[in-house]
């Protein structure tokens, strides 16, 4: 066994199940005399529910329960942060009022899901439609208002820095920027399960990011003791922030299974997950930024515009995490941020990869090239004047986000060979004289982020087996980042134990006593770090007890990684001990045959949050005649500090740029005047596929962060970060010398063609 994992592109160990077909979601999981829920939603964006008509339902064929909101007596959905405004929460079923489209309002429990579907279609909801609110803009000060009591469609409000003075820059660019609304469309919808033991236990099983959060969420809302409910994921087909919290339809089903007595399911089809499950990004930003001709920039402010839909859940945070990373790399002495999030008769926002930060970054990177613009100054040269050094780190900024470590101009150097920026910008030139209908554009991004922002702590621990082997119990639930493999990385680095010898366990309350959501890019600073904290400490007390066998000072033996055998420093071929034989005298000398034998565990909380970066290029030729934007190259160079797995990480990266490349050129969920939705599957709401895209070339730096004893960082959400602007700042490049300055996202070929013929 080597003793130098760490770092090596180790094969993923959770992929072959999922190649086979042998999966545990939720939908998979064998329910004996199941019921299925189906929930009845709104058809208005908003309006008053006159009545509620369930009566020819009630006697549809296998229909064994209906319900409305006044059958239920559970109150609000918990939750609502304490700074948002008091009667804001939602409801589990709407109640005398619905707010968008997609709003549940009664709910269906039957044998089958087509029965329970033939039901629902037979319940008449009567409505009196009220005026609708959709324009993000024209919320702030609208005579519409979705919670009439409050008198006011603004939620939450923030700033932070001195008002700035800009009377001594030379040039002040001024801009609005769109970041469109997205929906996070995960292969597997939303779905869950809830059934009742015969001793009163709620069984809840989930798609989500973290069994935790929802055993205490269910425990608390139906009043339980936490050990009276058992929460269980395994396999997620997919969430992307959009499934770390309850929904109203999740959170109903525990109450169906007690009414019904027997399990009921629930998944949501396409369609209905479309505007039920949270959309995201959704702001404006309006950007000022000012300076001189030498490319100096002086001063920076934002005020962004954030939508909360049709309550406050997540999108006061979302716009707070956008004005959080100003000014992201660059060395700007003056910098002021605020935000005012406003609801609309929209789907709720949510986090989605990134949650906050890429829509941060896209605005910071789009008015770096605006001000290069003005000046006449290549986005490149901006960028190397701008860009805070390795010697200026750590670097605070306006709001206290402590920069912690790296080089940024290593990862822009980097990127520009990479890209091979002059022969672009060559070949660019050549395109222009020849009066080329296809021209070819490069943008560049350069971004931090900030991972390890959702607080709380995270578990891990570790058991010897009677073999010899290890098994890990991890608090974080993974949906594909990898942990299986990289948390037994991190064992057999320090044990000597093949992987193969290393079990990971995760996503069952019973099994696991405490942990939190895999969520803002945590895992491995929190999870991972608790998880070799453990070992560590296991491989310590394990030399006290190789020691005794061995009849030796415990400060004379070591631990020989390559072998997984403990010895007396100096002699390893006198005697040995290894994990085998330790677990034999564990187990001679239990007390009690249930106890756990061997096993060390550990909470750990970094000392705060840390900051990735990376500088990205993405190369484009636009085609003048039909406005088809077509990607070319995309090139990203990413330091997370202290790399575990390289191809793990690279993957991550791969994920978020795919979908970075999804909101730059396709991505944007519409809706009319009405508040009706028009992207609501996938015929018309448009995302890229593996024929769109490019091959990557993506590298890695490596510079660790003091924030945590490995010196991890961050990386899943780079990508959405950096892959944004990047493609966006390369359409508008090709099209500078036409007099284009800024195209909205998405960058469709639509608003390419009328840009060049408006």
């Amino acid at each position: 066994m080597s003793g130098e994992l760490l770092g090596t592109s180790v094969r993923r160990v959770e992929d072959p199940h999922l190649l086979r077909g042998d999966t545990t979601f939720v939908g998979d999981i064998p329910l004996d005399n199941s019921l299925v829920a189906h929930f009845v939603t709104s058809i208005e964006a908003h309006a008053l529910i006159t009545g509620i008509d369930t009566s020819e339902a009630a006697t549809m064929p296998g229909v064994v329960d209906v319900l409305t909101a006044a059958d239920i007596d559970l109150g609000l959905m918990p939750g609502n942060p304490p700074n948002y405004p008091e009667g804001t929460a939602r409801p589990l079923l709407a109640v005398d009022r619905v707010r968008f489209v997609g709003e549940p309002v009664a709910v269906v429990v039957a044998e089958t899901a087509a029965q329970a579907a033939d039901a629902a279609e037979t319940i008449v909801v009567s409505y009196e439609p009220l005026p609708v609110l959709v324009d993000l803009k024209a919320s702030e000060g609208s005579d519409i208002l979705l919670f009439p009591e409050l008198g006011t469609n603004v939620m939450v409000t923030e700033s932070k820095g001195d008002e700035l003075d800009f009377s001594d820059c030379e040039v002040v660019v001024e801009a609005e920027f769109v970041n469109q609304r997205l929906a996070p469309c995960p292969l597997e919808t939303r779905t869950a399960a809830s059934l009742w033991t015969d001793d009163g236990r709620l069984v809840h099983y989930a798609s989500c990011q973290g069994v935790h959060p929802l055993q205490k969420g269910l425990s608390a809302y139906y009043g339980l003791d936490l050990d009276q409910v058992r929460v269980l994921t395994s396999d997620v087909g997919g969430s992307f922030g959009a499934k770390a919290r309850f929904y109203p339809e999740e959170l109903t089903l525990p109450l169906l299974a007690k009414r019904a007595g027997r399990p009921v399911r629930w998944t949501p089809t396409r369609s209905a997950d479309m505007v039920g499950l949270g959309h995201s990004r959704a702001q404006r930003h309006f950007v000022k930024i000012g300076g001189d001709r030498d490319g100096t920039i002086k001063a920076w402010e934002v005020h962004v515009l954030g939508d909360c839909g049709a309550y406050p859940i997540a999108g006061p945070a979302l716009a707070r995490n956008a004005c959080m990373v100003l000014p992201g790399p660059f060395r700007v002495d003056r910098h002021r941020w605020s935000y005012t999030t406003v609801v609309t008769n929209t789907t709720p926002t949510v986090a989605y990869r990134g949650a906050g930060r890429p829509e941060g970054g896209a605005h910071i990177d789009r008015a770096a090239d605006l001000f290069a613009a003005e000046i006449g100054m290549d986005p490149l040269e901006l960028r190397r004047k701008n860009l805070l050094r390795a010697d200026e780190l750590p670097y605070t900024n306006v709001t206290g986000l402590f920069y912690d470590s790296g080089d940024y101009h290593e990862a822009l150097e980097l990127m520009v060979t990479a890209v091979d920026y002059e022969g672009v910008r060559t070949e660019q030139a050549a395109r222009r004289e020849a009066g080329a209908t296809k021209l070819l554009g490069i943008g560049l991004s350069t971004f931090i982020d900030r991972t390890a922002g959702v607080p709380g702590a995270e578990y891990g621990s570790i058991e010897l087996r009677p073999d010899g082997g290890f098994r890990v119990l991890t608090g974080s639930s993974p949906y594909g980042q990898g942990h299986y493999t990289t948390w037994s990385m991190l064992v057999a680095e320090r044990t000597g134990v093949p992987i193969e010898m290393i079990e990971v366990v995760h996503g069952d309350t019973d099994i696991v006593p405490k942990g939190g959501i895999t969520g803002g890019s945590r895992s491995a600073q929190k999870a991972g770090t608790a998880v070799a904290i453990a070992t560590d400490t296991m491989v310590a007390e394990a030399k006290q007890k190789a020691a005794d066998m061995l009849e030796a000072a415990v400060g004379d033996v070591v631990l020989d990684i390559e072998t997984g055998e403990f010895h007396v420093a100096g002699s390893p071929a006198a005697a040995s001990v290894d994990w085998r034989a330790i677990a034999a005298v564990v187990e001679e000398q239990k007390q009690d045959p249930n106890d756990f034998g061997f096993k060390c565990e550990t909470e750990y909380e970094p000392e705060g949050p840390t900051v990735p970066y990376g500088a990205y290029a993405a190369v484009v030729e636009v085609d003048t005649e039909t406005g088809e934007v077509e990607l070319l190259k995309m090139v990203t160079v990413d330091d997370a500090g202290t790399i575990l797995n390289p191809m793990i990480a690279l993957g991550q990266v791969h994920g978020g740029v795919g979908q970075a490349i999804g909101q730059a050129l396709y991505e944007e969920f519409v809706y009319d005047d009405n508040g009706n939705p028009l992207t609501s599957n996938f015929m018309d709401y448009a995302f890229p596929s593996a024929a769109e895209m490019p091959s990557f070339d993506s590298s890695l730096t490596e510079n660790p962060s003091p924030q945590n004893p490995l010196g991890f960082k961050g990386i899943a959400e780079s990508g959405t970060i950096g892959g944004v602007p990047a493609v966006q700042n390369a359409v508008i490049d090709a099209l500078a010398h036409r007099g284009i300055r800024h195209l909205d996202l998405p960058v469709t070929p639509q608003r390419v063609w009328q840009a060049l013929n408006g």
